[in-house]
Order: C-alpha cells, then sequence, then structure tokens
C-alpha cells in the first residue's frame, strides 16, 4: 500500500497483491483505492480501469509544463473527480 496522491478534496492508494510462488505464479493484482474526502465516499478500481487511470494520470503529469505544480494538481484533482462520481462505499475509517 502506498499513497500516490494527496490533496485538500482527495487521496489515491495504490495497492499491490502478490501474485504467488515461483511454483505456481499468477498474475499481478492490484489496484487503486480513490477516496473523495469532502463527499465521504470511497471506490476501489482494478484490472483495466486501474490500468486507464493510471495512463490518464501519467498523461496529464506528462502533458504539464515543469514547474507548475498548482495547475498540475488542478488538473489531477478534475480527472479524479471523474472516477469518484462511480464512488458508492462511505468512508468509515480511514
Amino acid at each position: 500500500m502506498q499513497t500516490l496522491y494527496n490533496s485538500d478534496s482527495f487521496v489515491v492508494v495504490s495497492f499491490d497483491l502478490p501474485g504467488g510462488d515461483d511454483a505456481a505464479p499468477r498474475l499481478q493484482r492490484g489496484g487503486f483505492e480513490i477516496v473523495d474526502k469532502l463527499a465521504r465516499k470511497e471506490i476501489f478500481i482494478e484490472g483495466a480501469l486501474a490500468e486507464h487511470f493510471k495512463q490518464g494520470v501519467q498523461a496529464l503529469v506528462d502533458g504539464q509544463a515543469p514547474g507548475d505544480a498548482d495547475a498540475l494538481h488542478a488538473l489531477i484533482d478534475d480527472y479524479i473527480a471523474g472516477y469518484t462520481a462511480l464512488a458508492q462505499q462511505p468512508v468509515v475509517l480511514h
């Protein structure tokens, strides 16, 4: 578990689950937990949706001029808000 992003509105945490031992290798599993602090809801995404999320964030980072952190944070918050619209799980303890 690793916190990847933390703003006034959102937290994104990465989860990587081991794929198994050498005798019985399995696919790497994991995903992202996205917490909407203001709505007090969270969503866990994995698989293709998690990969799409990761690629979208990377595209935002790659497309932003160096040194413009405030603009990047605003773009990332807007991007994450699109995913939290799917959130149904209330945050009880975090």
